[in-house]
């Protein structure tokens, strides 16, 4: 699968959470609401999620193995590092 595009809109609230982000897979499977978020050291991304009825946050839609998470990072936080910094909504 190749990402085909790749959209962020950054968050002009105060907090941690700096934007979201859609990813197009092969111009055929959209994820959204991923989320980019500062970390201590660096900004990280957060897979959509919801949370159970125990109160656990569970993603609803993720990478299987940890190659395929890093390079679907770095390209969403390119893309991030891209944006304008009056580009909130």
């Amino acid at each position: 699968m190749n990402v085909t595009d790749i959209r962020v809109k950054r968050i002009s609230t105060e907090g941690k959470m700096k934007a979201v982000a859609s990813v197009t897979f092969d111009n055929s499977f959209v994820v959204h609401d991923i989320k980019i978020i500062e970390g201590q050291d660096k900004l990280f991304t957060a897979m959509p999620s919801r949370r159970t009825p125990e109160g656990v946050f569970k993603d609803i839609a993720h990478p299987i193995n940890s190659e395929t998470r890093a390079e679907l990072e770095r390209l969403i936080l390119e893309k991030y590092a891209e944006l304008p910094e009056s580009e909130d909504y």
